[in-house]
């Protein structure tokens, strides 16, 4: 633009008039000098301009080829890891058993308690014994989990699982319950997922009681038939603390079951 503005000026200046041409002489030259020293000032203006310009961006590509991406570098909408590893899952920990293996959650421990037949595991809560997962291994004629039927007709021959009651006498419990009992156990979901070639049955059960102890228990079971064996996985927990996280914990360690 101060190019052009020097040209314009230059023209308007050397225009004929009616003036001698001593006076011409006189007034044109200091302006085409003038012009001229104006043109050189901005070229080596831009000069410079440009030379600084080519340094900084050299600079930055230098930079740039002389960096590699950190793992630490969060992208949009994840938390850095400042110490530069990968992040692993420390929520939960891999359990490998005797032809069978599991993730239990980090923050059980294990447990002597027995409660069933052939039981060889139990893992609970650290704060709360009623969210615990277990494991029962017995022997079996049976050549795959179909062979008890539905997931719903095996349930009602291992309804040990889900407790037994003690009361027996005349009640009229109310919230539900039948009369005289005192407790009761309703299927929420049942599925039959092919894992690795094995056929397993999956129940999502919740249990209540009348004394409306931890609001019921949710009992997620996992089971299947293997080389002459019924590998069971039950893991629950309180209806209390299922919606306030629990939840996760049990349906990631039962769905975490598998032989071997």
């Amino acid at each position: 633009m101060a190019s052009t503005q020097c040209f314009l000026h230059h023209i308007a200046l050397t225009t004929p008039t009616r003036t001698s041409s001593q006076r011409q002489a006189v007034s044109t030259k200091p302006n085409q000098v003038f012009c001229k020293a104006q043109k050189q000032v901005v070229k080596e203006d831009d000069a410079n301009l440009v030379s600084r310009r080519l340094a900084l961006t050299l600079l930055i590509g230098a930079a740039a080829v002389g960096s590699k991406v950190s793992p630490a570098d969060a992208a949009y909408g994840e938390a850095a890891n400042v110490f530069g590893k990968p992040k692993t899952n420390t929520d939960f920990l891999p359990y490998n058993g005797d032809g069978f293996k599991l993730s239990i959650p980090s923050k059980w421990n294990p447990s002597k308690e027995v409660e069933y037949p052939g039981q060889v595991l139990r893992y609970e809560d650290n704060f709360d014994a009623t969210s615990n997962v277990t494991v029962m291994v017995t022997a079996t004629d049976k050549k795959s989990i179909t062979d008890y039927g539905s997931p719903e007709e095996f349930l009602s021959q291992v309804d040990y699982l889900l407790g037994k009651q003690a009361f027996f006498g005349q009640t009229d419990a109310e919230g539900g319950f039948d009369t005289n009992a005192v407790a009761v156990a309703n299927i929420l979901e049942s599925s039959t997922p092919v894992v690795g070639g094995d056929q397993y049955y999956t129940l999502s059960v919740l249990t209540r009681t009348a004394d409306g102890d931890e609001g019921g228990k949710h009992q997620l079971i996992t089971a299947t038939v293997k080389g002459g064996k019924l590998y069971i996985c039950k893991a629950q927990a309180g209806d209390k603390r299922w919606f306030k996280g629990a939840r996760r914990f049990v349906e990631s360690t039962a769905s975490s079951f598998s032989v071997a």
